[in-house]
């Protein structure tokens, strides 16, 4: 299911110190892929989180891997 993550995450230095979180909420993104990380399923994810959606979780791992592309020059 693609899904662009910028829809569903926002980062604002007042809620979380600035840590990605999914909009509407104080659920952080990292939250989300560490739960995703020990095998848990979307659905589970949605069980224990209700204000969530699949397309919040899909986001999580866009953005994921949005930032794994992310190239720096090293010296």
């Amino acid at each position: 299911m693609p899904v662009n993550w910028k829809e569903y995450i926002v980062s604002t230095p007042d809620v979380l110190k600035g840590k990605p979180r999914i909009k509407g909420t104080r659920i952080p993104v990292s939250l989300v892929l560490g739960y995703l990380a020990a095998g848990k399923t979307f659905e589970d994810i949605i069980k224990e989180f209700p204000d969530l959606t699949r397309e919040h979780v899909a986001a999580c791992l866009d953005y994921a891997r949005q930032l794994s592309e992310f190239e720096t020059a090293l010296a």
